[in-house]
């Protein structure tokens, strides 16, 4: 009987060997001659089924060594922590208390309604931008105009969206970029995905990372130095002057300057200059000016920041945008253009009473840097208590206050981190056991 053109042969010309042609299949062995590859075109795609494979998949190999070498956040380990007590007392998130201002939220619900719910442009929606710019131009006198501008602007999913995207442009595998110790927890983790090295820069004990102390640190490799003022964990912030001789080193070395200043309005009364925080960006034109509506207006969910510097660094990011992010949420950017308009300057007075109140408690007991910003205190562990700060967190969680061991933030153990964005009774009552705790 003639064989149907489409039938599966019955043995393919074969010469016996040891290597399978698909490796991980085991079946007919062979080597690929003229002979076996007409017959493997006979087959029209169903040799596949009559191969099976050596062994079950493991997942975990498949799993990338860029994965594998990041921690999850201690941050989360203690929310999860906190999800198995019952009515605990919490100072360890890292958002506002209150919630997003009404005119904001109205502002994102007629934004849904009016079916501005598909993608924007990828650099974020003209008016916003427009705003946004004309604020870092008069405030710095950067130059957005013109054919060919200076510098350029675009809207982030986050200001930590903004700094994934600036180490993807910038870093090569091996270059180094220097970071506060202790530091946001972040910023070690996304400059290795971009295949570099963090440099942590000793700040202790004052937490004031400064141009010499960063200049200590420099190597052939360094490309970047990242700066956050009002800082998290500590809530330092930076003088003007200070900023300044940062910018003067970084312009002399050839190394890009980025600054994160989510926290700028929460800069308390004393370290204000002229009303607004002091920024790296009053002196430096060819840096990485990084700010977000995430902290300042509660909207930590909302996922909106952005990025200022050098057109030609922010076109390259925003190239990279358009293949990880696309875009910022859409209704969030409409929001965000009635936000520039909303006075917060209420909401950053009660949180400089909190840190008041902070301060004043808790330095009876402990060496304390007074937060000059954020919503964060970094207090020391007594020495007379004789134990690592993440054994003073455990002891904390088990008298049902949540706080986050400053290893989180640090090559030390010695710290923790409270975050005071909460209420005044639940940050009394928190106080009063820490510092019981403290007392040996």
């Amino acid at each position: 009987m003639a064989r149907h053109p489409h039938d599966t042969p019955t043995k393919p010309p074969q010469t016996p060997s040891k290597t399978p042609l698909f490796p991980g299949c085991v079946g007919v062995r062979w080597d690929a001659g003229d002979a076996a590859r007409r017959w493997l075109g006979s087959c029209s795609g169903q040799v596949a089924r009559s191969f099976t494979y050596n062994a079950a998949m493991n997942i975990s190999d498949l799993i990338s060594r860029r994965a594998t070498d990041i921690d999850a956040s201690g941050i989360r380990r203690v929310f999860d922590l906190g999800a198995q007590l019952k009515s605990p007392i919490n100072l360890s998130i890292g958002q506002p208390d209150f919630d997003v201002p009404e005119p904001i939220k109205q502002a994102a619900i007629d934004a849904i309604r009016a079916g501005r719910n598909g993608y924007t442009v990828t650099q974020g929606i003209a008016d916003l931008r427009a705003r946004l710019t004309k604020t870092v131009a008069d405030e710095f006198g950067w130059d957005f105009e013109g054919p060919n501008p200076e510098h350029s602007l675009f809207i982030t999913s986050g200001v930590s969206g903004g700094l994934l995207l600036a180490m993807l442009a910038l870093i090569d595998p091996g270059d180094e970029v220097i970071i506060a110790d202790p530091c946001f927890v972040l910023y070690q983790h996304v400059i290795r995905m971009a295949e570099g090295r963090p440099v942590f820069c000793d700040t202790y004990p004052d937490f004031r990372l400064t141009a010499e102390r960063i200049e200590a640190m420099i190597t052939e490799r360094t490309k970047i130095v990242l700066i956050n003022s009002p800082s998290n964990p500590t809530g330092v912030v930076n003088t003007q002057a200070e900023l300044d001789q940062i910018v003067e080193l970084c312009q002399s070395k050839g190394i890009m300057l980025i600054s994160d200043e989510i926290y700028d309005v929460f800069t308390y009364a004393e370290h204000r200059v002229n009303g607004t925080a002091p920024s790296a960006a009053a002196k430096g034109r060819n840096i990485l000016l990084m700010k977000g509506f995430s902290k300042t207006y509660a909207m930590t969910g909302w996922r909106m920041g952005y990025v200022a510097g050098p057109a030609a660094i922010i076109n390259e990011m925003t190239k990279l945008q358009q293949y990880t992010y696309v875009c910022a949420p859409s209704m969030a950017q409409a929001a965000c253009v009635t936000a520039l308009d909303v006075d917060m300057s209420d909401f950053v007075t009660a949180y400089q009473r909190k840190r008041d109140m902070v301060v004043q408690r808790l330095s009876e007991v402990t060496e304390l840097v007074v937060p000059g910003g954020a919503f964060y205190a970094f207090p020391k562990v007594p020495d007379a208590l004789g134990c690592p700060a993440g054994r003073f967190v455990e002891d904390a969680v088990s008298k049902n206050v949540l706080i986050i061991p400053g290893s989180v933030f640090s090559q030390r153990d010695t710290h923790f981190r409270l975050s005071y964005a909460t209420d005044d009774a639940v940050l009394s009552k928190g106080l009063d056991i820490l510092c019981k705790l403290m007392t040996p």
